[in-house]
């Protein structure tokens, strides 16, 4: 029995650190300018709640340079953006 209930709260404490990694909400953007030199996307976004901003153009960088090829001046976007080592950036595209 004491085998089962530390089995159950074990599995309880995975998916819950597990969906909190998934808990950010995609935003509405649009990608106003992308300069991949520098790894950049300026962004008009909606609001982000994780981060507590209200809608606005801001600047960002990317999590991996590979999402640029994804993003284009003048697309519609849905993105979540968090602070990474204290820098906003884009770490999930859709």
């Amino acid at each position: 029995m004491k085998l089962m209930i530390k089995t159950a709260l074990f599995a309880a404490l995975v998916l819950g650190s597990a969906s909190g990694v998934y808990a950010g909400e995609y935003t509405k953007g649009f990608v106003k300018k992308v300069v991949t030199k520098t790894g950049k996307v300026t962004i008009k976004h909606g609001e982000l709640k994780n981060l507590e901003m209200p809608g606005m153009t801001m600047v960002f960088r990317v999590k991996d340079k590979a999402m640029l090829e994804k993003l284009k001046a003048g697309s519609n976007i849905e993105f979540i953006a968090e602070r990474v080592k204290g820098k906003l950036t884009v770490v999930e595209l859709k």
